[in-house]
Order: structure tokens, then sequence, then C-alpha cells
């Protein structure tokens, strides 16, 4: 007799990620679909690893994060957004962002609690969901300029909504959600006693002078917030895996609970390596960003030149293509279209939608490469009216 496995495992197969990764490799495309840069961490933070790898901190971290660490967050938030936390007993280190959402989830939900999702949405947020025992509710980010429209929003609230998942900067859409945006969400928080759950990741991914405002800003959402957050974007160090989730000691003590039983401590040595970023100075941030805003620039003239409809993002570091006016091809058959005969790989975002058909012509391209990677990616767009 076969083994069993469980149920919650049924449905998921493999994430679109590797199955255009894998493809990409096989046909040697420029690989514009996952999100992760082709360029190195800074060297002083690789340095800052080294270090504490030769020194003997190579042994399990406190559960809750090195000391070192907890305090360089806590100094960040300060720095940046005026936002006070105790290091101690309202920061938690995760092993990356996905960890922090997932235990986050875990310690938040019981079975049958709802919680509203923003789609398109990140593709590991509804199964981290399901896995809870919680039930997504989507709301939609609308084309072109994907916001959410308020009558929807408030709609999706209902006294089983017990949180939702804001992801600002927006991945893949690049919205950045604004303080009139943030406001209306919390009212909604409050009358329902609703839990916010706020994936930051790209905070510092911002462009053209905007500014990305947590909603732990907001007074009344302070204790109803938890800031999840990662060194991953920001210092292009996907690999380290290195995030934490700011929020009050109660939530802190449930998370907490979770997180030990899940990985118990993240990698030691590169926790020194994070607090070492999360202390650099603020030029560090500033050229980041006018980097990858030139790096978007470039990008979105190249797709607009070849009738791809991209729209500009406010922040991330992906770009979204309407391909309706090159194909009739839904997008995944046309993204394998694109990398078999072009050799430009992009992400197909109908998996990013509780209706995937919302998103059957939408592709997603990533823009956080080196300039030749992007060059390279040019002259073969340009080839684009040779394979429709």
């Amino acid at each position: 007799m076969k083994p069993t496995f469980a149920s919650r495992t049924q449905g998921m197969g493999t994430s679109i990620f590797s199955e255009i990764s894998m493809l990409a490799r096989k046909h040697d495309a420029v690989n514009l679909g996952q999100g992760f840069p082709d360029y190195d961490t800074p060297d002083f933070m690789k340095q800052s690893a080294i270090e504490a790898i030769v020194q003997g901190k190579n042994q399990y971290a406190i559960g809750s994060g090195e000391r070192i660490l907890r305090h360089a967050i806590a100094r960040h938030s300060e720095h940046w957004y005026g936002l006070s936390f105790d290091p101690d007993d309202e920061i938690t280190v995760t092993s990356g962002a996905t960890e922090a959402l997932f235990c986050s989830l875990l310690a938040i939900i019981n079975p049958g609690d709802e919680v509203i999702v923003f789609q398109p949405y990140y593709d590991s947020y509804c199964p981290a969901i399901r896995m809870a025992g919680g039930i997504p509710i989507a709301v939609t980010l609308h084309a072109p300029y994907f916001s959410f429209n308020p009558m929807e929003l408030a709609q999706a609230f209902s006294p089983k909504t017990k949180a939702i998942i804001i992801n600002t900067p927006h991945n893949p859409t690049g919205t950045v959600f604004s303080l009139q945006e943030l406001q209306f969400i919390a009212e909604l928080c409050n009358e329902y006693h609703t839990i916010a759950i706020c994936d930051e990741v790209y905070e510092h991914c911002v462009y053209d002078g905007i500014t990305h405002v947590p909603m732990q800003k907001l007074a009344s959402m302070t204790d109803k917030t938890v800031r999840i957050s990662s060194m991953g974007k920001t210092f292009t160090a996907t690999g380290w895996k290195i995030g934490w989730a700011i929020g009050s000691a109660e939530f802190q003590k449930a998370l907490r609970s979770i997180h030990q039983f899940v990985v118990f401590a993240s990698a030691t040595p590169f926790q020194y390596a994070a607090a070492a970023g999360l202390s650099a100075d603020d030029t560090l941030y500033r050229e980041f960003a006018l980097d990858l805003q030139k790096k978007r620039d470039y990008l979105f003239s190249v797709l607009e030149q070849y009738g791809l409809q991209p729209q500009k993002p406010a922040g991330s570091y992906f770009i979204l293509c309407d391909i309706s006016g090159v194909t009739t091809l839904p997008s995944t058959m046309f993204a394998k279209k694109l990398i078999t005969e072009l050799g430009v790989a992009a992400i197909p975002p109908e998996t990013f939608y509780h209706t995937p058909e919302i998103g059957n012509r939408l592709l997603r391209f990533c823009f956080c490469k080196q300039d030749d990677t992007l060059h390279k990616a040019a002259e073969r767009l340009s080839q684009l009216s040779t394979i429709l």
C-alpha cells in the first residue's frame, strides 16, 4: 500500500519561479524573471560576515536574534520612521521575511479565520494562510494603476476578518500605498479588530521622490500591526535569509513560540553582517534607490518601445506589462515562448491571483540586474516581432 500524504500539499505543485528559472537555464535565457539581483552584496557586509565566522560566531544564535542585530533594527526603525521599539521584547529575527510571515500567520490565525490579501500577491501568502487554517479573501489591485477600490475592500471585511496582509511597496505591481490609503485600511482594521501584517521588504526600493510610510506610523495601528522586512532586497543578499518581525511584546511572545519550533534560530554570522548593513550611512540607501531607478527607467523604455505596455512602478524592482497589444496568448504560454524562441525570461503572474484570468494578459519583468544583463535582454527583445 502506497503512503498517503497530508491534504494540505494537494494543489501546491511547483512554484512558477522554479518552473520559469529551470526553463531559462535550459535555453540560456536572460533571466528577468525571479526577483534576485545578479550583482553582489556590499563588500563591507561580506567582510563583516567573514569576521564573524573567523571570530567563532558559528553556533546557534539567540532564538529571538543576536542582540547586535535586534538593536540595529530598532535604530533603523527610529532613524527612518521615527518609530521606537524595544529590541529585547518587540523585535524577532527570522530566516527571511517569508519565515516571519509564516510564523506570524500561525501565531495569529485560528481555523476558519479570514485573511484579506491584495491580488496579485506574493505566491507564499495563500499557502501560508491555508496551512494556518485560515481562509484567504482576495481584493484586486486594478490595472492600469494597480490600486484598490475602497468599496470592494470594505465589502471584504467581516466579523471573521482576523488579519490583512499589506505588501507595500508591492510585489509584483510596484504600487506604494499612500497615507490616505493606509488610513482607510486602518479605519476598517479598527472597526473589525483586524491585525495588519505588513510585508515591507522593498521599503528602500522607492522612486521619484515617493516616500514609503509604514502602517505602524498610524497611532491607531501601532499595537495592531506586525511589520516584516529583511536584508535580502536592500543589501542584495537574498541567499543569506535574514529577516525580522517588529510588533508588540504580546505578539512577539506568540510569534516566538512558533519560531522556536520552525528554525529556532537564524544563521549567526549573517546576523552580524545584517547589523553592519543596517548601520550604514544614509548615502548607501540613497545610491541604492537611485541606481535601481535608473535600471527601472531603462527597462521601462525598452518594454514600451516594443509594445509591451509597461506600467511604471513607484516601488519594488518589478515592472508589470500588459501583453494584449502584441499577442493573444495567455501570459504563461507567452512567457514560455519568450524563453524558448527569444531567450528572455519573465514571470507570468496568473498564479498570483485567486482568479487567474485577471492576470493572464500580464507579464512581470525584474530590473534588479546588471546593466549588461538589461542591455542583453534589450537586444533580444528587439527581435520580438519575429516571433509574433
